[in-house]
């Protein structure tokens, strides 16, 4: 499995015991994601609530810091402000913000996680004057401020928790891959039908349909940047740029070696993994222990990251609800219909002439696109938001890590590919989100309009989110 090769610690290192207990509860929530089986934009949103509680309980112990809901009404004196003190505020925060927004793994994952580190999880008091009511109270805060964000996360905007408030109706009738329904739009989104991992038939639903009405955690509205990713497209039916757009993923396709195709499957993030928000988790993990972080740095550092890649979800969202833009799933097949192309022809097929009709992506068959329109690419957004903020946080935009995906461990075409060992390493920041970009064109799900406009984005959001943590940081605002 590709996602247990993600980060490999520095050599020789372990977390220190001053900054274990933020990763020890990121990697608890990490678990719950990859069990709640939910889609990006609200697993954005769920790191940055356990990350928020997390470091609202922290700053009550912090000289300068406010929180974001209390400010610093729950302010401690300078002789409690102890490392001990700190854990067990952080704690109770994380638990009671994981038990809400990834319910899932609590008793599973968070209760024995809390009576390991020696804490009563039953114990909900509220008395600012311990560490366990800073925690308590800070997080209730919290919550009680997300739960009415528009996110629908109790299913009181409308039935069922995180489903469409807003009344969204695709254009398109579903189609089956190969598409074989021509789209009535060709400029819209379509959804599919397929045979799931499970066995069961699916029909696609735009996942967070809702999402450009989510509060931000520091953009103005999730439309703020739309008239910068306007510059970029989407491209419209019978354009030049509309074919070109489509002549590039089908050249992809035809060409495909095997370390794009690793480069394809390793930043897929799809179900039953930490998505892409998790990832730049795990990739903040390991720049904690490469910078020896104490548990003050780790709560700024991950209170900042999950916040800018919420942000981006929301930016990123605003945008396929608002263009509602076409995959290439729909476009290409539509395109070449009746032309001869080549193209990659399935698994262990490799590259073959086929009608364009049969044209389909570098995919799982079980989940060949997202449910979601192209226009932009989450990933693209997720990644450069991150990016930036892990460079604006170590003041450099080098990275250094890597990961060695064995030979035959696609998930695509086990066995097979790769032939050999193939190495992705990034010297910078920049580079990983770059590459987690192009990794959509290259599986065949994006366009590269779509790709581009979200580093954009992804970076205009990261600025916004860091000048606001800075100003919680040091309560100038």
């Amino acid at each position: 499995m590709l996602a247990s090769l993600l980060c490999p610690p520095p050599a020789n290192s372990t977390p220190s015991p001053a900054q274990a207990v933020i990763i020890e509860w990121n990697n608890a929530a990490l678990q719950g994601i990859r069990d709640a089986k939910l889609g990006a934009p609200v697993v954005a949103r769920a790191l940055a609530i356990v990350h928020t509680c997390m470091y609202d309980a922290w700053a009550a112990y912090d000289e300068h810091a406010v929180g974001t809901q209390l400010g610093g009404a729950l302010r401690r004196p300078a002789s409690e402000r102890t490392l001990a003190n700190k854990e067990q505020a952080i704690s109770y925060a994380a638990y009671r913000a994981l038990a809400d927004v990834l319910p899932v793994d609590t008793n599973s994952v968070y209760i024995p996680l809390m009576k390991q580190l020696g804490y009563d999880p039953g114990d909900n008091s509220t008395d600012i004057e311990t560490p366990t009511g800073i925690g308590n109270v800070a997080c209730a805060a919290v919550l009680e401020y997300r739960h009415h964000d528009k996110s629908n996360q109790l299913g009181d905007l409308a039935q069922g928790p995180y489903s469409d408030w807003t009344g969204y109706a695709p254009v398109n009738t579903p189609s089956p891959v190969p598409a074989r329904a021509a789209p009535a739009d060709p400029n819209h989104w379509q959804p599919l039908t397929y045979i799931n991992s499970t066995g069961d038939q699916m029909t696609q639903r735009f996942v967070g349909a809702q999402w450009s009405q989510v509060t931000p955690f520091a953009l103005s509205s999730g439309d703020e940047f739309r008239p910068l990713i306007g510059r970029f497209g989407p491209t419209k039916y019978g354009s030049k740029e509309y074919q070109e757009q489509a002549e590039e993923l089908v050249a992809i396709s035809a060409g495909l070696t095997d370390k794009q195709k690793m480069i394809a499957e390793y930043w897929s993030d799809g179900p039953n993994t930490e998505q892409p928000p998790g990832h730049w988790a795990l990739f903040a993990q390991w720049i904690s222990q490469r910078d020896h972080h104490t548990l003050d740095d780790d709560v700024k550092m991950f209170f900042v990251l999950s916040n800018a890649i919420f942000d981006a979800g929301i930016a990123a969202w605003d945008a396929k609800r608002t263009y509602d833009s076409v995959r290439p799933v729909t476009a290409i097949p539509l395109l070449f219909r009746g032309k001869t192309i080549r193209a990659w022809g399935g698994p262990g097929k490799g590259t073959v002439a086929i009608d364009g009709s049969q044209w389909i992506p570098y995919q799982a068959a079980t989940f060949p696109t997202p449910p979601f329109p192209d226009f932009v690419s989450g990933h693209s957004t997720y990644s450069a938001a991150a990016a930036r903020i892990l460079e604006l946080w170590t003041g450099s935009d080098h990275f250094g890590d890597s990961v060695t995906i064995p030979a035959g461990s696609s998930k695509i075409e086990p066995g097979a590919t790769p032939a050999h060992p193939i190495i992705l390493q990034w010297e910078t920041f920049t580079a990983a989100a770059d590459e987690a970009g192009i990794s959509r064109r290259y599986g065949g799900i994006h366009f590269q309009p779509a790709d581009l406009a979200g580093r954009a984005l992804g970076r205009a959001v990261a600025l916004q989110a860091w000048s606001k943590a800075q100003s919680y940081f040091s309560n100038v605002r």
